[in-house]
C-alpha cells in the first residue's frame, strides 16, 4: 500500500506542472486584461501599470516568475481588490466551503437512503415517483430554481431571507450569529440538495441493482442472514466502490459547485468573487482560484485512488 500511494504522489508532480502551463496560457492569450479595461486610465498611466505588474514582458518569462511565485505559496496580486490574491481567496473561501459541506452531508445522506430504497423496490410506485421527481428537479436551470425559492420562501411567504450571510447591518455575535447565518444558508442549501441529489440518487439505485443480482448476495440469503445483514453488510459495501471515484471530484465541488447559486443568493463565497474577477478581467484571481481547484482535483483523484485501492486490494496488484 505504501508504494501504491508514493507512486501516485510521484505522478501528480507532472500533472500540477501541465495544469500551471495550461491555465496561465489559458489566460495569458484571452485578449485584455483589468488595465486595458479601465477607460478612466491614460494610454501612458496604463504603460506604466503594465510595466510595474510585469505584465509588459514576454509570455514566457510572465510564466515563470509566476511559476516562481507559486513555488514560494504566493498566487499572485489582485488587481481589482489590491490585495494578495491568497488573502482574498481566504477571507471567502471558507464560507464556500461552509455551504457546500453542509450540502454535501445533506444531498449525500438522502441520495444513499432513497437509492437503497428504489433499488430495493424496483419499478414499484415509490420508484416510479422518485424518478419523476429526480427529473423534475434536474431539468430547472440553476439560477431559475434559484430565482423561484427565493420568491416563494422569501417574497411571498417571507419566511426566509433573500439572500447574504447575515442581516443588513447586523453586528450580532456568539448564537445570535450562528442562527443568523443557519437561517441564511437555508435556501441556497435547499437549490443545490435539489440540483445534486438527483443524480447522484440514481448513481447508487444502479450500483445497487447490480450488486443484489449477483450470486455472492443469493448465497448469502440462502445461508439464512437477515436481510439487514445482506443489504448494508455485503451489498451496500460492494455497491459504494463505482461511488468512491464520485467522491474524488467533491472535493474540488466543494468550493467550485455553488458559483452560479452564490452569486444569485448573494453568498460571501469564491464563487461570487469569481465572477466579478472575471468581470472586471482580474486575472491574477482567475489563474489563483483555477490553480486551486487544480489542485484540489488532483488531489481529490488521489484520495479516490487510496481508498478504491484500500476497498479492492486488487487495484493494489494490479498497479
Amino acid at each position: 500500500m505504501r508504494n501504491f500511494i508514493l507512486r501516485r504522489l510521484l505522478q501528480t508532480i507532472p500533472m500540477l506542472f501541465l495544469a500551471s502551463l495550461l491555465i496561465f496560457m489559458l489566460f495569458a492569450f484571452t485578449p485584455g486584461d483589468f488595465i486595458d479595461g479601465n477607460v478612466t486610465l491614460t494610454a501612458q498611466r496604463a504603460a506604466e501599470l503594465k510595466a510595474l505588474y510585469g505584465l509588459d514582458q514576454p509570455m514566457l518569462t510572465r510564466y515563470f516568475r509566476w511559476l516562481g511565485q507559486l513555488l514560494q505559496g504566493n498566487l499572485g496580486f489582485s488587481l481589482q481588490y489590491q490585495i494578495p490574491v491568497s488573502q482574498l481567496l481566504n477571507q471567502y473561501i471558507w464560507n464556500s466551503f461552509l455551504l457546500a459541506a453542509i450540502s454535501m452531508v445533506l444531498y449525500w445522506g438522502i441520495a444513499l437512503a432513497v437509492g437503497i430504497v428504489s433499488a430495493l423496490k424496483p419499478y414499484s410506485l415509490f420508484d416510479h415517483v422518485v424518478s419523476v421527481v429526480i427529473f423534475a428537479a434536474m431539468s430547472f436551470p440553476t439560477f431559475f430554481l434559484c430565482l423561484l425559492l427565493i420568491k416563494w420562501f422569501a417574497v411571498d411567504l417571507h419566511w426566509l431571507p433573500v439572500g447574504g450571510m447575515t442581516n443588513t447591518g447586523s453586528d450580532a455575535t456568539g448564537w445570535a450569529w450562528v442562527m443568523q447565518v443557519a437561517a441564511h444558508l437555508i435556501l441556497p442549501v435547499l437549490a443545490l440538495v435539489m440540483l445534486q441529489a438527483g443524480s447522484l440518487t440514481r448513481y447508487f439505485r444502479a450500483s445497487m441493482l447490480d450488486v443484489i443480482r449477483m450470486d455472492f448476495i443469493r448465497t448469502a440469503r440462502a445461508k439464512g442472514l437477515r436481510e439487514r445483514t445482506v443489504i448494508f453488510k455485503h451489498a451496500l459495501r460492494n455497491a459504494l466502490l463505482p461511488l468512491i471515484t464520485l467522491m474524488g471530484f467533491e472535493l474540488p465541488g466543494l468550493f467550485s459547485g455553488a458559483i452560479i447559486t452564490e452569486k444569485v443568493f448573494n453568498w460571501p463565497g469564491a464563487g461570487h468573487i469569481n465572477i466579478d474577477s472575471l468581470a472586471a478581467r482580474d486575472y491574477p484571481v482567475l489563474m489563483g482560484f483555477t490553480l486551486f481547484l487544480a489542485v484540489l482535483t488532483i488531489l481529490g483523484n488521489l484520495i479516490a485512488d487510496v481508498l478504491y485501492a484500500w476497498a479492492d486490494p486488487r487495484i493494489r496488484v494490479k498497479s
